[in-house]
């Protein structure tokens, strides 16, 4: 693939970037055009290729996302970067560390609890994510590191959130904070859409002596040859009363 043509002064404050996991993207893109997947993981360790993609991202480097042939033959992701003059260097600040006094503050305001499950992890397990996306809220998302401006999610639970506002409209195109502020990933206990959509959704995590009730529904299920989601709902239907359409 032809080496990409990048101005220099681009290339200097990309440079500039120190935080392991873009720096490795960045300088990776940089000696040889492109990443793919399959190297982020072989290569680099990096088992969620789009979290490396998005902390790139996050430091107001445009990526671009294309297919190529992997070493099996099949077609796999890579990155590289898009048009420089869409950088937002002095608008993004992606920061991929935050402070420990954050993290605190978010402790002591809603405990060690991921805030899409809503169920309590170990401390170690939670990572500190913006409710309203970077991609979306621009410099000011955390200039102040406020506490009502983050959550605390658990791993899945962030990949989850990450998948879904990639796909959104709003994070690609539309870019209105006011858009995110009503949206499911950003205030799960109050919204109106999930990433757009006229949706609503409830993530259920079945931990400790719970995990041996889902197992006994699981078992009624089978039975009933129903998947999960729809056993759970006609039990809902069936518990509310008739009037529940």
């Amino acid at each position: 693939m032809k080496q990409q043509r990048l101005p220099q002064s681009f290339v200097e404050t990309i440079k500039k970037v120190t935080a392991k996991r873009p720096k490795t993207v960045i300088d990776h893109i940089l000696k040889h055009g492109y990443i793919t997947t399959q190297e982020l993981k072989d290569q680099y360790g990096y088992n969620h290729p789009p979290r490396a993609a998005r902390d790139v991202r996050e430091q107001g480097i445009p990526l671009e996302t294309f297919r190529v042939e992997g070493t099996d033959g099949r077609q796999i992701g890579a990155y590289r970067f898009g048009n420089p003059a869409k950088a937002r260097f002095s608008k993004l600040q992606g920061r991929t560390v935050f402070s420990r006094d954050l993290r605190q503050k978010l402790i002591d305001k809603d405990g060690c609890r991921c805030a899409i499950y809503m169920e309590d992890f170990p401390e170690r397990e939670l990572q500190i994510d913006h409710r309203i996306p970077f991609e979306v809220a621009g410099g000011h998302a955390d200039t102040d590191e406020r506490p009502e401006d983050f959550m605390l999610l658990s791993g899945s639970a962030n990949r989850a959130k990450s998948w879904s506002c990639k796909h959104c409209v709003n994070w690609q195109d539309l870019k209105k904070p006011d858009v995110c502020r009503e949206c499911y990933w950003t205030y799960p206990e109050n919204y109106t859409h999930v990433a757009m959509q006229p949706v609503r959704r409830i993530d259920i995590m079945w931990t400790e002596d719970d995990v041996k009730i889902y197992d006994e529904l699981k078992k009624h299920s089978d039975k009933l040859q129903k998947n999960m989601p729809t056993f759970v709902k006609d039990m809902i239907k069936e518990h509310v009363g008739k009037d529940c359409p």
